[in-house]
């Protein structure tokens, strides 16, 4: 969800002031381009592509589209459908034309009954039977597979297969239907998205070992400041409730101080200040919290060694890690494809296992 007019007003004051020299320009997402004519020519392009994106979406929401209907009116110029440098085959324009109304305006487009949308599990029971049920779903989505109105097919299997999970024939006839769409789309990330559901839908979640995020460079990379707020993230707010404390962490090797509050079941913490009482105070150098972070020591370990030091009552911290839970990277979108042992990465303050996740 990017600024699109921003995006081509920086074009714009790159064609100014180098395009009118350059003798050869590099870009992401494509090839180098030789001769001041054709750079000032995929340079105007580009920049017309974006400051119509933003400008058509607004024009149309200020006339009443909506967010939901932008996509199916939002039309690309002709003289830009025809260069090849601005086809959508990274991005994908009836995407990003929500995505600018998103911006500005958010995801409600003034329904009402868009305020408080029940979720597709709960509301797909009652389309089904109000279609008249399964067989009449089935047989009026083959008839529209048949006339290659694979979008329509969608939109009622989509309601079969979250009412009923298990439904196979749904499955298949919605499978197929994205995988014609999926061949259909020019743009990569529009492909992907159709293949995978339709892959999914057929086979479930693709297994394997799931990416890791706590190699070194990134916890190298990533602030303690982060590393808190991802911790605040990861534990259940369901069982925060009543628990107060305030801690004090201090890296002296870096010179950083943080100060950690738990209240209202949320985590909070601050950088560059210390509380004036605190439960707790922690004091481990950054170098040796990148340990913790990385999983490869818990701070028990860091007390034993004396590497690390708490002073005062660190019951907080404790029921802090008590509560703490592990991510799965293989939940399901689509019902039904979720694998029965799914795969969890390890959660902070935890030792992982170096041999599941290396």
């Amino acid at each position: 969800m990017r600024n699109a007019l921003n995006w081509s007003k920086e074009i714009n004051e790159a064609l100014y002031k180098f395009g009118q020299e350059a003798d050869v320009m590099f870009a992401s997402h494509s090839w180098p381009r030789w001769g001041n004519a054709r750079i000032q020519e995929v340079l105007r392009a580009q920049r017309d592509a974006y400051a119509n994106l933003n400008n058509q979406a607004l024009h149309y929401a200020n006339r009443g589209v909506t967010l939901n209907e932008i996509h199916n009116v939002y039309e690309v110029p002709k003289s830009l459908r025809d260069q090849w440098a601005v086809r959508s085959y990274h991005g994908d324009v009836q995407n990003n034309s929500r995505a600018v109304i998103n911006r500005f305006l958010g995801h409600y487009d003034g329904n009402p009954v868009n305020l408080i949308p029940l979720s597709p599990k709960d509301s797909a029971p009652l389309y089904v039977e109000m279609m008249g049920g399964p067989a009449k779903i089935v047989a009026k989505s083959e008839e529209l597979l048949g006339q290659g109105k694979y979008l329509l097919a969608t939109e009622i299997l989509n309601k079969l297969v979250f009412a009923e999970p298990h439904n196979q024939q749904a499955r298949r006839l919605l499978a197929d239907a994205y995988e014609q769409l999926g061949y259909r789309a020019e743009s990569t990330s529009v492909r992907n998205g159709f293949l995978q559901g339709a892959f999914e839908l057929r086979n479930g979640l693709p297994g394997g070992v799931p990416p890791r995020s706590t190699g070194p460079d990134v916890v190298r990379a990533m602030s303690t400041e982060q590393w808190l707020d991802f911790i605040g993230i990861s534990m259940d707010p369901k069982k925060a409730d009543g628990i107060r404390f305030t801690i004090n962490l201090a890296t002296p090797d870096n010179g950083e101080q943080h100060a950690i509050e738990m209240s209202n079941a949320t985590l909070t913490n601050i950088k560059g200040f210390q509380a004036k009482n605190p439960d707790l105070t922690v004091t481990v150098d950054r170098s040796d919290l990148n340990q913790v972070m990385m999983g490869q020591a818990s701070f028990d370990d860091l007390l034993a060694s004396g590497k690390a030091r708490f002073e005062g009552d660190r019951s907080g911290f404790d029921r802090l890690r008590a509560i703490l839970v592990q991510f799965t990277p293989d939940f399901e979108i689509l019902p039904g494809t979720a694998t029965k042992a799914s795969t969890l990465g390890p959660k902070p303050f935890e030792v992982r296992d170096l041999v599941d996740y290396d």
